[in-house]
C-alpha cells in the first residue's frame, strides 16, 4: 500500500504544481484539463481549461492534485504536507521558496528533535511542515 497526498485547488491548481515543481525539483507527469473529457459537459464554459488531474513525482514521492469544481472548494486545513530534507542549505532554499507571499506560522529554525523544523502555507493555501533531521 502506498499513501499519496491529493491536494485540491480553487481554480489555480496549474500555477501551483508548476510552482511545486519547480521549488521541490519535482517532475509533472500528467496535468489534465476538464476540456476533452467526460466531465467537460458538467463544467461550466470558464471551468474547462482548470485541471482534473495532475500528477508530480518528487524523488520516490507521489504527489497529486486537481481543482475543485465550483462551489466545492473548501481552505485546505487540519494537515500539513510535511517534506523531510537531509540537508540544510536545501531545506533553507525549499523553505525561502515555498513560503514567499505565504503564512508563516514557524519559520525555519533549529528545535529539539531536528536540525530544523518550520511550518507555513503557501499563497496557494497549501499548509507545509519542512524538517531537517
Amino acid at each position: 500500500m502506498q499513501v499519496n497526498t491529493y491536494l485540491t485547488f480553487n481554480g489555480n491548481c496549474k500555477e501551483a504544481f508548476e510552482f511545486y515543481a519547480k521549488c521541490l525539483n519535482g517532475k509533472i507527469e500528467a496535468m489534465m484539463s476538464h476540456a476533452g473529457t467526460p466531465a467537460e459537459q458538467h463544467v461550466p464554459a470558464e471551468w474547462r481549461d482548470k485541471i482534473i488531474h495532475a500528477r508530480m513525482v518528487i524523488g520516490n514521492e507521489l504527489l497529486m492534485a486537481s481543482d475543485a469544481p465550483p462551489d466545492h472548494y473548501d481552505r485546505p486545513q487540519g494537515f500539513s504536507v510535511n517534506l523531510n530534507v537531509n540537508d540544510e542549505t536545501e531545506a533553507k532554499r525549499v523553505y525561502d521558496e515555498l513560503s514567499a507571499n505565504g503564512k508563516i506560522t514557524m519559520p525555519l529554525a533549529p528545535t529539539f528533535w531536528a536540525k530544523l523544523f518550520a511550518m507555513f502555507v503557501d499563497r496557494f493555501g497549501t499548509p507545509w511542515m519542512i524538517n531537517c533531521d
